[in-house]
This record gives C-alpha cells, sequence and structure tokens, in this order.
C-alpha cells in the first residue's frame, strides 16, 4: 500500500484504522477519527494542509466557467456579460439583449412589454412588488435585482445595508453577480470599511461562478499586485 493511501485508510493523529474516518475539510490529504485527533495533528499539517487548500482553490478558480442557461425564446447561450440580458420580475424569465431588440423592432412601437409573456412595463413601485413576488417563488436573481433597486433607491428608500444583504442571500441562492456586487461594495466602502481582502474574495467566488466582471477586477487586482501570470490568467479566462 502507497504511504498516500496508508494515510487515507488510517487516523493521521493516532493510526486507527476504519471505515468512520472523515477526511479534512480543507485538504482531503488525511483523515481523522474524531475532532480530538484532528486538533491534536493540526500543528503537523497545517503548513501543508494550507498549501493543498491553497492549490484546490486555484484550480476551482482558474477553471472555465460553467457555461450559462439558454434564452428561453431564441434558444442560444446567454451571455457572461449582464449587460447582454435582462431579468424580467413579471415572469422570472432571463432573455437575451437580442431578443429585447427584435421584439421591440418587430412590434414597431416604443411602448416597452415583457417579449416573453408579454406583460407591459411596471412603474419602479409596482415592479419592486413583482420582485418580492418572485422572491417568494425563491429566485436567487429576484432577491439580487431587490438589492439593486435597494443600492440605488428605485422603488425603495436607497438602503446600502439593506442592499448587502439582499446580496449575501443571493450570493448564498447561486446568484455570482450578488458576488461581483459584493466586492464592488467593500472595495469603494459603500456604506461599509473598505476591504480588499473581502472584496477579492468574493470575486473570487463570482468568477469561479461565470461572473465576467469580477473575473476582470480580479485580474487588475493581481497586476497591481504585480501578480502579471495570475492577471494574465483572469483576463484571458474573461475574453
Amino acid at each position: 500500500m502507497s504511504t498516500a493511501a496508508a494515510e487515507l485508510s488510517t487516523c493521521a493523529a493516532c493510526g486507527k484504522g476504519g471505515d468512520d474516518l472523515k477526511s479534512c475539510a480543507a485538504c482531503k490529504l488525511v483523515k481523522y477519527c474524531n475532532v480530538t485527533c484532528q486538533k491534536a495533528h493540526r500543528p503537523k499539517h497545517k503548513k501543508e494542509c494550507k498549501k493543498r487548500a491553497a492549490e484546490i482553490f486555484d484550480e476551482a478558480l482558474f477553471k472555465m466557467p460553467p457555461p450559462k442557461e439558454d434564452c428561453p425564446i431564441c434558444l442560444l447561450r446567454l451571455t457572461f456579460m449582464g449587460s447582454g440580458m435582462q431579468y424580467n420580475s413579471c415572469c422570472g424569465k432571463i432573455i437575451c439583449c437580442g431578443c429585447v431588440h427584435a421584439d421591440a423592432i418587430a412590434r414597431q412601437s416604443t411602448k416597452k412589454i415583457c417579449p416573453f409573456c408579454r406583460a407591459p412595463a411596471a412603474t419602479d413601485e409596482e415592479d419592486v412588488e413583482r420582485i418580492k413576488k418572485r422572491i417568494e417563488a425563491g429566485e436567487a436573481e429576484a432577491v439580487h435585482m431587490l438589492g439593486c433597486r435597494y443600492r440605488h433607491g428605485r422603488g425603495v428608500p436607497k438602503d446600502s445595508n439593506k442592499a448587502l444583504e439582499l446580496w449575501h442571500q443571493a450570493a448564498k441562492l447561486g446568484c455570482v453577480e450578488s458576488d461581483c456586487d459584493i466586492g464592488e461594495v467593500y472595495f469603494y466602502g459603500e456604506g461599509v470599511e473598505k476591504d480588499t481582502q473581502k472584496a477579492k474574495y468574493h470575486w473570487e467566488l463570482g468568477a469561479i461562478g461565470g461572473d465576467v466582471i469580477a473575473r476582470c477586477n480580479l485580474g487588475a487586482i493581481e497586476g497591481k499586485a504585480g501578480n502579471m501570470n495570475r492577471a494574465m490568467k483572469h483576463f484571458m479566462i474573461s475574453a
């Protein structure tokens, strides 16, 4: 049995074997009987664990992000850029801007309606009520959009803290755009103390999920820090 295999079949602290051993959550390199053994082995394992955990994180960070879903109208893949698609609070559909403009041209009208469900455009206040209904349906994008409303004071009182709270909720539900916005809040100090490390962390989460702006921001940060290889990787993936 190889050394690596032996480490995964016995407790790294006490050497006991068994089927109920649990892997180190950070590095997956060793296993333990229980928390007591893990704490006892921590001083010896800390350096190796930290190194491998960083490698695992970088593997995820610099991997090509998963593709976006298809536009429900033209069935073409949605762009990674938020400016190339539109969330509609009436039906909860995210539609590519090509279909949005094509519908307006086909109707030869400046009156805005949803290209998917044909609901008329709402006022800011009406849109907030629509968004809240989509939130009740569990839509992460709706939570994110309500946060954006609070950030800019559209249809609701301007409240940076409420926006940040909603973005954290949306991020937990899987909305990567929220991680990008959270990063911007911490980077520029919008209602919170400036914290570049927190900004970088949330941009990394956003980049892993496929947010192009978050990825470009990381490239800029790494470039400014002199880490040109990492910066170029970010820019190449975002391109």
